[in-house]
């Protein structure tokens, strides 16, 4: 009969206790984050023709922006005929809506997937700037559902706004390993931040707002640190790969939301080291009291219900971008202040949980 395991072999064993526990962890996170959503995106390898070099947004006068426009437009078009003769019907059509008379795209490039940024209303007049910042699964082939939350929202908040829907990152699809690493944001935080900047320097004087969904949350963390934005607002994350506001280093003033019926709610909010293959989950949930954002009230609905008309989701992530209080009465503060750069303590304040008792 074969001898018992010695003392310091059980201990061995029961090591491998956190690690089996992590990989676990691990696992639930590739769970929750992929399987809720239906459908994996579509391959990116519908050949499209270089874009016309623009170079970076130095004018928004009128005339400049009409000019953008129309060269955006132009190779819109082309990248729609190259999809046709490729065979891929969807592509194009998705293309042909784009190219529409009265759209205005500041960029576009139709290679890997697509990279696009559009205004919806006027940016040469505008006092509030709103850049959407997407989550996993969109694409060209997807990219009405940004373009008519873009125009939900630019119509919640009226005149003397302008809302900027950027497609400038290839995001990862809704089901594999790339939506559970900040691989795909690292790369876009950067353009991000450059995009920003150009709007800072061509209307210095108007609020800006990343208004950042999903995996789209990633991206603006990693570009939070030294952004030109006034305001940061995370919506439906899974985490931000960062333990707190504090850690993100911005000046911008750091929102978080989820709305209740949000399945993001059930993803764990881990970060796992997987030897030899990446860091796995994105850490701290943005609207946890540890977290340190300011949080408001996002309603009850799903996970892509934040900018639906009507919506209370709608409503108070347009008064972030307008300056006010997410709040219907305005008063004192929603949620809770994060802690500045500086440290210092942050200002009291009601949680959402809170507002929504009354």
């Amino acid at each position: 009969m074969p001898d018992r395991p010695s003392g310091p072999r059980r201990r061995r064993s029961g090591s491998r206790g956190p690690r089996l526990r992590r990989a676990l962890l691990a696992a639930l996170v590739a769970c929750a984050v992929a399987v809720p959503v239906s459908g994996a995106a579509r391959p990116a390898a519908v050949p499209a023709p270089a874009p016309t070099v623009l170079g970076p947004l130095r004018d928004a006068s009128p005339a400049e922006l009409a000019r953008r426009y129309a060269v955006s437009r132009q190779d819109i078009r082309a990248a729609g005929r190259a999809a046709e003769e490729h065979g891929d019907r969807r592509r194009a059509a998705s293309l042909r809506v784009m190219a529409a008379p009265g759209r205005q795209f500041l960029a576009f490039d139709g290679r890997d997937g697509g990279r696009s940024t559009e205004v919806v209303g006027e940016l040469a007049t505008a006092r509030h700037i709103a850049v959407l910042v997407p989550g996993a699964g969109v694409g060209l082939d997807a990219y009405g559902r940004l373009r008519r939350g873009a125009a939900a929202l630019g119509r919640e908040l009226g005149e003397g706004a302008a809302v900027v829907a950027w497609l400038g990152y290839r995001s990862p699809a809704t089901v594999g390993p790339a939506v559970l690493t900040t691989g795909r944001a690292d790369g876009a935080a950067p353009d991000l931040r450059a995009l920003v900047d150009g709007l800072r320097a061509v209307r210095p004087a108007a609020r800006i707002s990343l208004l950042c969904h999903s995996y789209g949350s990633v991206v603006c963390a990693r570009s939070a640190r030294g952004t030109a934005a006034d305001a940061l607002v995370l919506y439906g994350s899974p985490g931000v790969g960062f333990p707190d506001a504090a850690s993100l280093r911005t000046g911008a003033r750091v929102w978080a939301g989820r709305s209740g019926g949000d399945w993001i709610a059930r993803v764990p909010h881990v970060r796992v080291r997987v030897p030899f293959v990446a860091t796995v989950g994105f850490g701290t949930d943005p609207v946890a009291d540890r977290f340190g954002a300011e949080v408001f009230d996002a309603g009850d609905g799903g996970h892509s219900d934040y900018l639906l008309p009507g919506s209370r989701s709608l409503t108070r992530l347009a008064r972030i971008v307008a300056g006010a209080q997410p709040s219907e009465a305005g008063g004192a503060p929603e949620g809770r202040r994060a802690p500045s750069a500086d440290g210092r303590a942050p200002e009291s304040g009601r949680t959402s949980s809170e507002v929504s008792r009354g």
